[in-house]
């Protein structure tokens, strides 16, 4: 076989590898005493609570990202992939090695079926969903908010001290999402039209600052149909990456296409500009986490 061959395999090795490490941390049964930052790690990421499965944007994420590697390296090597698929097939150790990988493979997939029956069974609930309560019990949090000094629709700078006082739910999306986004949006417009005259300010962060430019902003709002309460906030690429870093939001863009994989997500902000909870952004435990965190 050809070195590139070789390197081709070495790729979906790589892939198959890091597939495997994520669905783990995703489905792995956490121990009451495994470390905080683990299970923070899983929410973050997934959505999922200590023993929870993960939410709509957790699932997008931990299927979406190898499909996606594994369409790049077919696109990219795919005849040197099939070059050294034969040629592994043409001698005993290399059939053997493919059917203990095939067979690896089996059983991580029986046991992540088996462990989200499971799990499912467990948490089932007539009217639908996990319990709000559980929801926001797992993603309470205590740190400080993190800078933002970015643009809104209106073309004013925003900051987190501009709220000083006042609770406020900062959320993530970008415009040519067509799956979570519009999602977490709606959700959040619900959160605030339910809450009426004591409805926090929404801030939204743009996820894809390559084509959510500031001069698209008053576009992206009007169709998302924001209201007066609410702002979509951009600015150059690497200060809307700075930021999304500093708010510990979890992305993989994909560079060819723009799209971008990422779990749904919202974070509540106290009078005092800390970080309370952390939630999915469906109704009832949005609402749940604001009443606490105003009660703190």
């Amino acid at each position: 076989m050809t070195a590139r061959s070789w390197g081709a395999l070495t790729g979906l090795a790589v892939i198959l590898g890091v597939t495997a490490a994520w669905w783990a941390l995703a489905l792995w049964p956490l121990d009451p005493s495994a470390p905080e930052w683990l299970a923070r790690t899983r929410e973050i990421c997934f959505g999922a609570p200590l023993d929870g499965l993960p939410h709509g944007g957790g699932w997008v994420l931990l299927i979406g990202e190898p499909v996606g590697m594994l369409a790049a390296l077919m696109i990219g090597w795919g005849p040197a992939l099939r070059e050294g698929l034969a040629g592994l097939g043409r001698a005993w150790p290399g059939r053997l090695a493919m059917a203990a990988v095939l067979l690896m493979a089996s059983a991580g997939v029986a046991a992540a079926a088996g462990r989200v029956a499971a799990l499912t069974e467990s948490r089932f609930d007539p009217n639908g969903g996990p319990d709000p309560a559980a929801v926001v019990a797992a993603g309470r949090m205590d740190r400080k908010a993190p800078m933002l000094g970015l643009v809104d629709q209106h073309g004013q700078v925003v900051e987190t001290g501009d709220f000083a006082g006042q609770t406020v739910l900062v959320a993530f999306a970008y415009a040519h999402c067509a799956t979570v986004c519009p999602v977490i949006v709606r959700d959040m417009l619900e959160v605030r039209r339910t809450l009426g005259k004591q409805a926090p300010p929404l801030l939204i962060v743009t996820l894809d600052p390559w084509r959510d430019t500031p001069s698209r902003l008053a576009s992206i709002a009007e169709e998302w149909q924001l209201d007066e309460g609410s702002q979509v906030l951009s600015g150059d690429v690497d200060r809307v990456e700075l930021v999304l870093s500093a708010w510990q939001v979890p992305r993989s863009r994909n560079t060819a296409t723009g799209e971008l994989i990422h779990p749904a997500l919202a974070y509540v902000l106290s009078p005092e500009g800390k970080i309370t909870h952390l939630v999915d952004g469906s109704l009832e435990a949005t609402l749940l986490a604001l009443e606490e965190s105003r009660l703190r």
